[in-house]
């Protein structure tokens, strides 16, 4: 009887007999074994160190580390606001038709990202030097010196800072949104300001979101900055405290544990955030008419 199985059915039938060896990944093992033996030798280093983990339970919670941990998330809602409402503004200034609006928005952002964030908060608080008063002359004025306090110097430092980043991501979020869209909202007559509120930076915000989000977790840390101005936020109170009792690293700890927990409620917030603005933009699913036509 002669044999009718074609060439490719012969090699089916001999690769039958032969056993399944899943391949070995050894680079994988030795990774993952060193990775381990270092945590673990970091682990046992701060387990055996010279640090007293019940100061830092002690403290943690202690009322000044409480105060700071206030203080600094009212400065990063208080500076992400003023700089998200200076970054639309001095975006839209930038694009704007007007050359006067667009070289005082150039030098705005020319300005504050190129000078040090420190340099910017020291000039703030120093202000009274240039300008010992302040306010409309004959009708209100009062000492630089006592307006320019350490709360307010820090959020006029930090959000005029930001305000400078965040025109730059609002512009680019504006920038990607297709020009067909402002073209198609001024045939029916829209304005340029209404044309930007109701159509565009809707669609550029999953544009703007993400950057602006990780900004925001940014700020968090960057208030800690402002303790050479004096603003008691959780670094410069854990510092007080140490400069007592004498335990750094203890305290140190302390202000690090909440600064992990403040981002970490950020980042879930940002997701969420970038999960709504996101809706209806992943790939589209075939309709069953198409799918039948396929069949």
């Amino acid at each position: 009887m002669r044999d009718h199985a074609t060439p490719a059915h012969r090699d089916i039938l001999d690769l039958a007999g032969l056993k399944l060896v899943p391949r070995r990944y050894y680079g994988r093992w030795i990774a993952a074994a060193l990775i381990l033996l270092a945590l673990g030798y970091i682990l046992r280093a701060f387990a055996m160190g010279q640090i007293e983990w019940k100061v830092v339970g002690q403290f943690f919670t202690a009322p000044a580390i409480l105060a700071g941990l206030v203080n600094t998330v009212i400065m990063t809602i208080c500076a992400m606001v003023l700089g998200l409402t200076l970054g639309v503004v001095f975006a839209v200034m930038v694009m704007s038709p007007n050359p006067v609006l667009k070289v005082v928005a150039t030098f705005y952002i020319w300005l504050f990202r190129g000078t040090p964030l420190l340099l910017q908060l020291l000039i703030w608080f120093n202000l009274a030097l240039v300008f010992p008063k302040m306010g409309i002359p004959g009708l209100f004025e009062a000492r630089t010196v006592d307006i320019m306090t350490p709360l307010f110097a820090t959020m006029l430092g930090l959000g005029m800072n930001q305000g400078a980043y965040t025109a730059e991501v609002v512009r680019a979020g504006i920038l990607s949104v297709d020009t067909g869209q402002t073209e198609a909202a001024k045939s029916i007559g829209m304005t340029r300001l209404t044309t930007l509120r109701r159509i565009i930076l809707p669609q550029a915000m999953r544009f703007i979101i993400p950057p602006v989000g990780n900004e925001f977790i940014s700020m968090v840390k960057i208030t800690s900055v402002a303790s050479v101005i004096q603003f008691s936020e959780i670094l410069r109170n854990a510092q007080t405290i140490y400069y007592a009792n004498a335990r750094v690293i203890e305290l140190l700890f302390v202000a690090a544990g909440w600064y992990l927990i403040v981002v970490t409620f950020l980042q879930i917030g940002q997701f969420f955030l970038e999960r709504h603005y996101a809706r209806g933009i992943g790939p589209s699913r075939p309709s069953p008419a198409n799918e039948e036509g396929k069949a």
